[in-house]
């Protein structure tokens, strides 16, 4: 079974194919790295390629330039691609914060001018897949993930699902706890991708959530994940948010952070990352256990630094550093396979008849939610099986989560059209209706902002 990624020179692929090879070795005949981008080739790409010869499996890892290469005989196709690079994120959140916005990469405005430079690269990928391998399935990771899927879906060329870790990892901490085994706990989630609650959790047969939302000061000292919440508000609520409804529920605490940091996310991960690049390119003097080394120790700064600056007005690296040098170099030993990574395996165990899996991922709705249409994406519990996907009904979401729901939708819809369609006015019609964007002459301006900073990425809106 050939897997094809798209953005194979992406900062997480060397993991990827470590864990996949080291844990579960055999499960791809040929995984390739479709990567335009020279330097990438020649650093990220060419570590990936190394660690599977050193792991014994040299001829599994191929690297190209050359899209319909790359798809010609897939069966799956993993799509992580980000069109305009770090410095695109960077605009994306910078012009919404000097506003006073929010201004993160998946959601509002910057998640917004993300989407609409993305989905005509993706859409255009969609179509050479659907002639090169027309039934292969593409497992969306690119960002804002629920609206690119919602794209993929409406151009309607290829078999697509979307997948992202955050609901699957939240009530997997959830589990633990309790304390219970992730295998015994049950949960009803929904909502969409970065925009939704757990809204049971039974355990041992009980229903816990009342528990939960009880317990919940306890559960902010357990995971950091629930530490940006006002307690009285989830209690409010009625359910457990994921990490990415802070930026719903406080906005202004979120600017105020990162005003306070004196950086945003997206400027720490572009400076990251290029010492990422360069680290990696020295260390390969030393061969490719130094450059793993060198890799792992950046790559788990940049994971435990997550939401830092969002939510503390500070980055947090050096404490980070700090705990990555104690360890020690990094080996290439076994490696357990977690994150979206694992959870994109799992859709693809399922898809391929190695047995059904219930997964939480983006899909169409059907009737899960009642209140959406039948073909929105949406974000819910699914079995995954050799016929395809099966959204499960999802119940209790609360109404002020339902309400979110809807006015997010609703803008997404909106995005999609804008962005096949090319026209700019709807786009800020669109953006308009984010609840996060302070109505249509924001949006408007928010728009023509982004048209120039972006240049040619944009430059098909008129």
């Amino acid at each position: 079974m050939k897997l094809a990624i798209l953005g194979g020179g992406g900062v997480r692929m060397p993991a990827f194919v470590r864990a996949v090879l080291a844990s579960r070795p055999g499960t791809f005949d040929e995984i390739c790295l479709f990567e335009p981008d020279p330097g990438r080739r020649d650093t990220i790409c060419r570590l990936a390629s190394g660690i599977a010869t050193a792991l014994g499996h040299p001829d599994t890892v191929t690297v190209t330039a050359d899209a319909a290469e790359a798809f010609t005989g897939a069966g799956y196709v993993f799509s992580a691609v980000r069109v305009g690079g770090d410095r695109g994120r960077v605009i994306d959140e910078e012009v919404a914060l000097r506003r006073g916005i929010v201004g993160q990469e998946t959601t509002g405005p910057g998640g917004c001018a993300m989407a609409l430079r993305t989905i005509p690269v993706v859409l255009s990928y969609c179509d050479l897949l659907s002639r090169c391998s027309p039934d292969a399935v593409l497992i969306n990771f690119t960002n804002p993930a629920g609206l690119i899927t919602q794209a993929i879906s409406a151009q309607g060329k290829v078999r697509a699902v979307g997948v992202c870790d955050t609901p699957g990892g939240t009530v997997a901490r959830l589990a633990e706890f309790l304390p219970a085994k992730r295998s015994g706990v049950s949960a009803s989630y929904g909502g969409l991708n970065h925009l939704g609650w757990v809204c049971s959790v039974q355990a041992g047969g009980e229903e816990r959530i009342g528990e939960l939302l009880a317990r919940f000061e306890e559960l902010q000292r357990f995971d950091h994940r629930f530490a940006a919440f006002d307690p009285a508000m989830v209690r409010r609520v009625g359910a457990i948010p994921t990490e990415y409804v802070y930026y719903f529920y406080d906005g202004q605490r979120y600017v105020d952070e990162v005003a306070r940091a004196g950086s945003s996310r997206g400027q720490d991960v572009l400076r990251l990352n290029t010492e990422l690049f360069s680290a990696v390119a020295k260390a390969f003097d030393d061969g490719v256990e130094a450059a793993w080394s060198a890799y792992e120790m950046l790559l788990g700064v940049r994971r435990d630094t997550y939401m830092r600056t969002d939510t503390q007005g500070a980055s947090g690296q050096g404490e980070a550093r700090a705990r990555r040098a104690e360890r020690g170099p990094a080996k290439l030993a076994a490696a357990q396979i977690g994150g979206y990574e694992g959870l994109a395996l799992q859709v693809i165990d399922g898809l391929s008849g190695s047995g059904q899996r219930e997964v939480i991922v983006n899909t169409r709705n059907g009737a899960s939610l009642d209140f959406l249409d039948p073909d929105d994406i949406v974000e819910v519990p699914a079995l995954v099986t050799a016929a395809g996907v099966a959204p499960q009904p999802v119940t209790g979401l609360p109404r002020a989560g339902r309400a979110l729901v809807e006015q997010v939708k609703g803008y997404e819809r909106g995005v999609v059209e804008a962005a096949m369609t090319g026209d700019a006015g709807l786009a800020g019609v669109a953006l308009a209706q984010h609840p996060l964007v302070p109505g249509i002459t924001a949006a408007r301006e928010l728009v023509a902002e982004y048209r120039e900073a972006h240049g040619e990425h944009l430059d098909y809106l008129r």
